[in-house]
């Protein structure tokens, strides 16, 4: 029985390691089609069986990651309305389709309102590689499906939230490719709408929330399992009938 788990397990990690390393683009990566085929699909089955317990943990690690966090920003809107979950949301999803609609465009400048500025260039960097190169990455979004907060880190200094940070999972229904101009031949991706997950970092800059990275979902869990940072006088938080800290 040892013997067919250690069979198991090394088939496993040669299937894990022949996987492409993922492009980096707007939304962290381009997903790998390799579990598309019928054979694909029956290494996923046995992945999912065997990972199984790990991908429970991370669901109930993500969905109590996710309440405990929406509760945080609910105590620090009372003092600061940047934290108001629901206007906070509309500023993600803004964000979202507009730093898509630069990428697309291939000028990260006209994101510039909704990105960090060094991540602006990074992206742009990204960008100017690949055309020089005679790649094309085709990413269109066509709508966002969920909006999980992962983690808070809030910054305080003389009544100054700058630098304040949130992250959160997005999973969207969007197309993301990478193709060869010359030939028009897709180099990694699949041209057809998929349910892509990516993890977005936002900062206060300028009173402001802002893009300052995106990376891929692999990550949620790591950032799930940390402990929001929060300024110790929500430790003792209460409300009274208006909502007001007291």
């Amino acid at each position: 029985m040892n013997k067919l788990f250690q069979v198991f397990t090394l088939a496993i990690f040669i299937i894990l390691s022949i996987i492409e390393p993922v492009l980096a683009s707007p939304g962290g990566a381009i997903a790998s089609i390799m579990f598309q085929s019928f054979l694909g699909k029956i290494i996923l089955s046995l992945l999912i069986i065997f990972f199984f317990p790990i991908i429970l943990y991370t669901i109930l690690r993500e969905y109590l990651a996710q309440k405990k966090t929406v509760k945080d920003l609910n105590k620090l809107a009372s003092i600061n309305k940047l934290f108001n979950w629901l206007t906070l949301q509309d500023r993600i999803i803004e964000s979202f389709y507009k730093v898509h609609n630069a990428w697309r465009i291939k000028d990260m400048r006209l994101a510039n309102f909704w990105m960090n500025n060094w991540y602006g260039k990074n992206q742009q960097i990204i960008l100017n590689k690949w055309f020089n190169e005679g790649l094309n990455n085709r990413c269109y979004v066509s709508e966002i499906i969920n909006i999980k907060p992962l983690f808070l880190a809030y910054q305080d200094c003389e009544d100054d939230v700058e630098g304040s940070k949130i992250v959160v999972s997005i999973t969207a229904n969007m197309e993301d490719y990478l193709i060869e101009e010359e030939t028009n031949e897709i180099i990694e991706g699949k041209e057809e709408l998929r349910e892509i997950e990516t993890v977005w970092t936002f900062i206060i800059k300028n009173n402001h929330w802002v893009v300052s990275n995106i990376e891929e979902d692999t990550l949620s869990l790591d950032y799930a399992q940390l402990s929001n940072e929060l300024p110790i006088f929500l430790e003792t938080y209460k409300t009274n009938k208006e909502g007001k800290v007291f």
